[in-house]
């Protein structure tokens, strides 16, 4: 599939896009790779983007996959929140005519978190405040399915009276390119930082530093009800709280 893709992109004249889970990025990986070093717009629509496939089982539930994408230059990797976030990086994704994109999608149903109308596509910047105060000090990264659930655990932090923000982050690889000015406005003085994410930490570190905290997957899944596994490996707003107040 992933190869047939990179054929009709090279034809020209229209725009290849195919999906499948997102475990199985590792048998379309060299395709995926090829599609990068050769500048085309291939676009791959991936589901069951981490353990929240639930009963299907560790085998069908990708922890190192975003990051290993994530690894491939001149690939765009997108995980978007909900669907106003997924309409923007699909739009990215057909706007990008010299290099091919990932669009990671969940299993589970997400709640609509971006319910008004922006002119501007926020995705494009890679990186934003989707939640909170833009003047906090402690700053919560997400992406996917689980922004909702950084969006709860800055809830629970303003309970305790802790200033966070949310901030969604679809794109890495558009975040990277934005002015020094930005991130710094984003993250840059932060006294707390968290990530969360249901993959692995390995690409989160740019964004973390030395002392953020990492909320997410250190293992292989398991086969479970979707709520069960998310609190069976500790991707909740409780570990958000904990890991923000621990900086504190």
């Amino acid at each position: 599939m992933a190869a047939a893709m990179n054929g009709i992109a090279l034809h020209g004249g229209l725009i290849p896009y195919g999906g499948t889970f997102m475990v199985f990025t590792d048998y379309a990986r060299p395709s995926i790779r090829l599609a990068a070093l050769m500048e085309v717009r291939s676009i791959y629509v991936m589901t069951h983007d981490s353990i929240g496939s639930g009963e299907d089982g560790p085998t069908h539930q990708p922890v190192e996959h975003l990051t290993a994408l994530r690894a491939i230059p001149n690939l765009l990797v997108f995980r978007p929140a909900d669907a106003v976030e997924a309409l923007e990086c699909w739009q990215l994704a057909l706007e990008s005519t010299h290099a091919p994109s990932i669009l990671a999608l969940s299993r589970q149903n997400l709640p609509a978190l971006r319910t008004e109308y922006q002119a501007e596509n926020l995705s494009a910047k890679g990186g934003y405040v989707i939640a909170g105060d833009k003047n906090a000090d402690v700053v919560i990264f997400a992406t996917g399915s689980e922004v909702a659930i950084a969006v709860e655990g800055q809830k629970q932090l303003a309970e305790k009276g802790i200033a966070a923000k949310v901030v969604s982050v679809p794109s890495m690889e558009l975040l990277a390119k934005q002015s020094d000015a930005y991130k710094a406005e984003l993250y840059g003085n932060a006294k707390a930082r968290v990530a969360i994410e249901a993959g692995i930490e390995m690409s989160w570190s740019r964004l973390l530093g030395d002392k953020g905290r990492f909320v997410g997957m250190h293992s292989f899944g398991a086969s479970g009800p979707i709520e069960g596994l998310y609190e069976h490996f500790g991707i909740t707003a409780k570990a958000v709280v904990e890991a923000v107040t621990a900086q504190l």
